[in-house]
């Protein structure tokens, strides 16, 4: 199946936007499977959420690695014949511990490593300035006409620039 060529319809600051422009096009009965929005001029935003010292960083790695821990313990216990219920659950638990330990230790030893360099936590997340919604080429004409009531409507969003 090739690829129908795409035009931009309207350009909006938010995704809410756009996707309150697509939803209006399926009220209408548009075939939104031939519509896409795409987030255009995409920045890394690194948002810091504290300070990482020792404790908050065995704390992380304690978090890490008590899941995967309580998962294979789980796993290992479940392979017991005689009492598989109670057996997932013990080696579970002691899978917990022995995942939290290892992720503590090891997230001392990564911050340690670090020497300082990265005292803080955060999160990454990548952000568009704006999200433009396109169309196949041949259905362009009906979707501007029909994102133009929306448009009349109080409902943000601006002719996409061909």
């Amino acid at each position: 199946m090739t690829e129908q060529p795409r035009r931009p319809v309207a350009t909006y600051e938010t995704y809410q936007e756009a996707e309150r422009a697509v939803d209006h096009l399926s009220d209408q009965g548009f075939p939104v499977e031939r519509v896409a929005i795409i987030g255009q001029d995409v920045r890394l935003v690194e948002q810091v959420v504290g300070r990482m010292d020792y404790g908050r960083a065995a704390l992380h790695g304690a978090a890490s690695g008590a899941l995967p821990g309580a998962l294979i313990g789980w796993l290992f216990g479940l392979l017991d014949w005689v009492d598989p219920l109670v057996s997932a659950l013990l080696v579970a638990l002691y899978g917990l511990i022995f995942g939290a330990i290892v992720g503590a230790l090891f997230g001392l030893l990564l911050h340690a490593l670090q020497g300082g360099r990265r005292d803080f936590a955060s999160v990454r997340s990548m952000q568009p300035s704006r999200y433009d919604v396109v169309v196949d080429e041949a259905v362009a004409d009906e979707a501007i006409r029909l994102l133009g009531g929306l448009r009349t409507a109080g409902v943000g969003g601006r002719p996409a620039h061909t």
